[in-house]
């Protein structure tokens, strides 16, 4: 049975990052940013259901749920725990195997997943988001911030110039890092 152990803020005012007892993927990021894209996921579209849920976001053993302004987290939080009680995980769709294109065997987009993945993406599991990289064109690395990154202020300004400065330190000078 899945239960929320805990509720950590997110930098985000609308985004609350519910970290759960059990996993939920190994290796993949989920985020659907709508009711309608959520229809293929059942764990998604069960949240979507609850009134006020604008984008859900979950990952390895936590879901985050970003709300609409006007509404408060009481109405959001009492249906997602009694949701998620009584939610078979057994539901959540299989993880793909990776397949792995020719864009994605480059060395340069390698080296930038590896400091990613170790240096930006545990940051921002940890305010409740992700990143996922959506392609590279030259130096131009695009990217789309998931779960409550996505709409946060401070992941659009601050954590994108951030990236950018690691990437041309670590990487090449002349990287520019655009979201998606």
């Amino acid at each position: 049975m899945l239960i929320v152990q805990d509720v950590d803020l997110t930098p985000n005012p609308q985004a609350l990052k519910f970290i759960l007892n059990e996993k939920l993927l190994n290796r993949e990021t989920r985020h659907f940013n709508n009711k309608e894209e959520a229809q293929i996921d059942p764990l998604a579209k069960g949240i979507f259901e609850i009134d006020g849920v604008v984008s859900v976001f979950y990952m390895d053993k936590f879901i985050t749920i970003e709300k609409d302004s006007k509404i408060q987290w009481g109405q959001i939080q009492r249906p997602f725990v009694e949701f998620i009680k009584n939610f078979d995980s057994t539901l959540i769709p299989q993880e793909q195997e990776f397949q792995a294109t020719k864009e994605e065997e480059t060395v340069l987009l390698k080296k930038i997943n590896e400091i990613l993945d170790q240096r930006v993406r545990p940051a921002l599991a940890g305010d409740g988001g992700g990143l996922e990289v959506t392609g590279l064109e030259g130096l131009t690395l695009k990217i789309r911030y998931q779960g409550a990154c996505g709409s946060c202020p401070s992941s659009i300004r601050g954590t994108l110039v951030a990236i950018e400065n690691l990437l041309r330190r670590e990487i090449n000078p002349a990287i520019e890092v655009v979201s998606d």
